[in-house]
């Protein structure tokens, strides 16, 4: 799912005796579960794990924030596929010339 991929998962968390699973709320089909030793543990990390962190968008904003790194590497990448084209091409024709 697009939101998922620039934005990140947002996966909820909630506990089932002694398992906790989560899933992400966006609608992508991430998810899972993991057992614990006992339904408190399970209720517990469910409990730590689950919260919107709101209250802490201004300080961390990875999109925005890590936008112009995600942008050159993209850039980057592109201009090593680009290359790697360019010489493969010339290798073939090389190749071809003998």
């Amino acid at each position: 799912m697009l939101s998922c991929r620039l934005l990140g998962h947002r996966f909820r968390f909630l506990s089932d005796g002694d398992t906790m699973r989560w899933h992400c709320v966006r609608g992508c089909g991430a998810g899972g579960s993991k057992r614990y030793p006992t339904a408190e543990d399970a209720d517990r990390y469910a409990r730590a794990l689950d919260r919107e962190d709101r209250e802490d968008l201004g300080r961390r904003a990875p999109l925005v924030g890590l936008f112009p790194l995600r942008l050159m590497r993209a850039l980057r990448m592109r201009r090593e596929r680009k290359r790697e084209q360019k010489s493969e091409a010339g290798a073939g024709a090389e190749r071809r010339s003998h």
